[in-house]
């Protein structure tokens, strides 16, 4: 799974999800890119989800790029647990997801199976995503 080698705070704060991307907006590296229309979470184990749906469709032909990187550690604690006693440990890590980011890019093979690879991946996200070709 992805998740950062290291860190300067071990816990953060969960943070609001609003706003628009600014960077990381538009189709940089391949063809064809899989874009976020709502903000969300994205955890590492989604992303993963993913890449596996679209490396299935490519079938050792073209080449993809995964955009987000899951660096927010979001913490958990068990069932059960009385009130108190501090904060959780790390559950697991997430990227913060924006309307409007490039999530994957894809290049090297034919409109119609990019298609097909990106809407797979798109099912496996936790919020609405739409398919966007280089301009």
């Amino acid at each position: 799974m992805l998740e950062p080698k290291r860190r300067k705070y071990r816990k953060d704060h969960r943070g609001k999800r609003r706003g628009v991307a600014g960077r990381g907006a538009t189709v940089a590296f391949g063809e064809f890119g899989l874009k976020a229309m709502e903000c969300g979470w994205l955890s590492a184990k989604q992303i993963e989800a993913g890449r596996r749906a679209i490396t299935y469709h490519l079938k050792k032909g073209g080449k993809m790029w995964i955009r987000v990187f899951p660096d927010k550690p979001v913490t958990g604690r068990q069932a059960g647990q009385r009130m108190g006693s501090g904060k959780g440990e790390i559950d697991r890590y997430v990227s913060v997801v924006t309307p409007g980011r490039v999530i994957y890019e894809i290049s090297g093979i034919s409109k119609e199976m990019a298609t097909m690879a990106l809407t797979k991946a798109g099912t496996k996200m936790p919020f609405v995503s739409r398919i966007v070709e280089k301009i």
